[in-house]
């Protein structure tokens, strides 16, 4: 599936995992923005890169990882991940407890649709217990030279 041009390859479901965590894949292209900044109330996330880069914004301070890095982004803290190269960055990324893997779900339904209004996003956030600072897109794409929202490929 895709999530804003970010693709996403589920691999392990709370079903398979006594509800303790999920595990997908994401691929960014190139300079490719994930989402606003925003944080969680209820999960852990947990982003190990495999190829590429990944940047990532949490709270004020800027982190790069690069292949072998792990990334970790706790509940209630402030961020948001990008790739910052010139070529694909794939990661392995882990959410714990699960839950929020779904929002993915929920946001392909919306996929091919040129616009999602304020009101659909702002039910998905509380539905999941999100905090999305949306006006933050421009300040992040001006001060990382990125994209939001990435095309997928055809």
């Amino acid at each position: 599936m895709w999530f804003g041009g970010i693709h996403v390859r589920f691999m392990i479901d709370g079903g398979d995992s006594d509800q303790r965590f999920s595990l997908a894949e994401l691929t960014f292209p190139p300079r490719a923005l994930a989402a606003p900044l925003h944080r969680h109330s209820r999960e852990d996330e947990y982003s190990f890169v495999l190829e590429g880069s990944l940047g990532a914004l949490l709270g004020e301070e800027v982190v790069i990882g690069k292949p072998g890095d792990l990334v970790f982004k706790p509940r209630h803290q402030w961020h948001t991940l990008w790739n910052p190269g010139d070529t694909p960055a794939r990661i392995l990324e882990t959410i714990s407890p699960v839950g929020l893997e779904n929002l993915f779900r929920d946001i392909d339904k919306y996929r091919g649709t040129q616009f999602v209004s304020e009101e659909s996003m702002h039910a998905l956030a509380l539905k999941y217990g999100i905090e999305v600072d949306a006006a933050s897109v421009p300040r992040l794409i001006e001060r990382f030279g990125l994209r939001f929202p990435v095309e997928p490929p055809a």
